[in-house]
């Protein structure tokens, strides 16, 4: 599996824009892109949590409409990808690692579940271990047995890993509450940091 790190960026393809990941597929390669939610629960492919390094506007994704932010961002010829336009323009056929930058809420993670469920090759990563674990949970609980429940057990299972490299998905279930872990290098971990 190749992947490319924000699609294929170019004097003409710049990163995380549809142009970049359908670039990326024509040559055969999935993609990694990073997502956050906006203020009308739109899922946007973009890498920052302001528009300010890309648009210089010092303004939140979570604060912004997604109509908003599409207007920015065609103003610069940069429009900002929806997901759902990169998972139709992947047609089921092309590695998507999708990883989600802000912590997401239970019901906008049942929402990415919901929206990428048509999609066998979605893997979710996260540097928030809340994200990881919550995903698991609503796995967990969710009562449909087929296809999607196991495909879900074994794209998210594996995906947490300590610094040292070590997987602690399993520690992480054990501790919920206590937003702590430790990994077998007696590493202490608080809320994702070393400590």
């Amino acid at each position: 599996m190749h992947l490319i790190h924000r699609g294929i960026i170019s004097k003409h393809h710049k990163e995380n824009l549809l142009q970049s990941f359908k670039q990326s597929f024509k040559k055969g390669y999935g993609v990694e892109t990073d997502i956050h939610a906006t203020k009308d629960n739109e899922f946007i492919c973009f890498h920052d949590f302001t528009l300010k390094r890309t648009f210089k506007k010092n303004l939140s994704i979570k604060n912004l409409n997604c109509s908003k932010i599409n207007e920015i961002s065609t103003k610069f010829n940069k429009p900002i990808p929806v997901l759902r336009d990169l998972l139709k323009s992947s047609k089921n056929k092309y590695p998507l690692f999708i990883e989600i930058k802000p912590i997401l809420s239970k019901p906008l993670l049942k929402k990415l579940l919901k929206d990428t469920s048509k999609y066998k090759k979605c893997v979710f990563i996260s540097f928030k271990h809340e994200n990881i674990y919550n995903l698991l949970k609503i796995k967990k609980n969710t009562k449909n047995k087929g296809n999607n429940s196991r495909k879900y057990e074994s794209l998210l299972s594996n995906l947490l890993e300590c610094y040292c490299g070590e997987n602690i998905s399993g520690q992480i279930r054990k501790s919920v509450g206590k937003n702590y872990y430790t990994c077998s290098s007696k590493r202490n971990h608080y809320k994702g940091k070393d400590v």
